[in-house]
């Protein structure tokens, strides 16, 4: 329940927030009056707001797939178009009935190893967790130290095992050829359209979450060419891209020996290609 209920604050709230250009400036002010705990508190979440800070990291979460997510300063916040990609991901742990149409079938069923690598937040890995018709063994791992933090948080209650480093050489060395499901929501805006993002991104996350080279796909080229000695036969790797680089990711993925499939949601405007090992 919201500790401030005054219809008056409420519509002070909404003005600031429009005056500073929010768009959902209603639905923020309500997030924002049931998150402050006291009135020095609110008005010091309205001020950063308004000096353009993501909501999530002023409140300290963000909603995705249905939980709420710690998402401290600095860290990137998930996004809603990616719950696309922890549908399909979740997919491949259950039985091949319960599978999305059109994606490969995997081993699915008790036990399935999954990987969120570049985990952000651990957004991905929890909703796999939440979501996942059996008991799974998920792994996580981001070179972010402020990352890796909200993941072991978010992750706690899952037995997750949450590891800081860059990409593969994050992970022991048992989990090679085990993994079923592989996450990668790599970074993909290519270099040049940094500039082109909305500042509560570009000057609030941290750019490695972000750039993805000059053409948006290096980090997923280094993902792909290690790829194939982590997954488990049959085992899928699954990754969010954008549709006009669809084609480039998937030419990207064949070339290293996987068998891809592209999906795509409207609503979310959405792309995720799945990679399989065969």
């Amino acid at each position: 329940m919201p500790v401030f209920s005054s219809a008056a604050l409420r519509s002070t709230v909404i003005s600031r927030l429009r005056a500073a250009g929010c768009v959902f400036a209603e639905d923020e002010a309500r997030i924002l009056l049931t998150a402050a705990s006291t009135p020095a508190e609110l008005a010091a979440m309205v001020r950063a707001r308004g000096a353009g800070h993501p909501l999530e990291h002023v409140v300290g979460w963000a909603e995705f797939a249905g939980l709420r997510i710690a998402v401290d300063p600095g860290v990137f916040v998930p996004r809603r178009r990616s719950e696309f990609l922890a549908a399909a991901a979740t997919a491949l742990t259950g039985p091949p009935t319960l599978r999305l149409r059109g994606l490969p079938d995997g081993p699915g069923g008790p036990g399935t190893v999954v990987l969120d690598l570049c985990c952000g937040s651990g957004a991905l890995g929890a909703a796999v967790a939440a979501g996942a018709a059996h008991p799974i063994e998920l792994h996580a791992a981001d070179i972010d130290p402020g990352a890796v933090r909200c993941a072991r948080r978010n992750l706690a209650g899952t037995g997750a095992r949450v590891y800081q480093g860059d990409l593969f050489a994050a992970l022991p060395a048992a989990l090679r050829g085990r993994v079923d499901v592989l996450i990668a929501n790599v970074p993909y805006v290519p270099t040049g359209d940094l500039a082109l993002l909305p500042p509560e991104a570009r000057l609030h996350e941290a750019r490695p979450a972000l750039d993805g080279g000059a053409d948006g796909l290096d980090v997923l080229r280094r993902v792909v060419a290690e790829a194939p000695q982590w997954l488990a036969p049959g085992g899928s790797l699954l990754f969010e891209t954008s549709e006009r680089q669809a084609p480039t990711a998937l030419a990207v993925t064949r070339a290293a020996g996987l068998a891809a499939v592209e999906g795509r949601h409207e609503d979310l405007d959405a792309t995720v290609v799945t990679a399989t090992l065969r």
